[in-house]
C-alpha cells in the first residue's frame, strides 16, 4: 500500500445540532422582527393590523 493514501483527510461530519441551532438563531431573528414591527405599528398608528386612513382635512 502507498503511504499516500494513508494521509488522505477524512470528510468532516458536521453534526446535526449545528444545523439546528443555526434554524433555531434564523427563527428567533425572524420573531423578533416581527414583534418589533407589530411593536411599532401600535405605537405610531394605535392598531396593528390595519393602517388608520388619512383624514380628507
Amino acid at each position: 500500500m502507498s503511504p499516500v493514501a494513508q494521509t488522505r483527510a477524512k470528510k468532516v461530519a458536521i453534526p446535526n445540532n449545528l444545523y439546528t441551532i443555526i434554524l433555531a438563531v434564523a427563527f428567533c431573528a425572524v420573531l423578533a422582527t416581527a414583534v418589533f414591527v407589530a411593536i411599532q405599528c401600535y405605537r405610531q398608528y394605535g392598531t396593528v393590523f390595519n393602517i388608520p386612513q388619512p383624514s380628507p382635512y
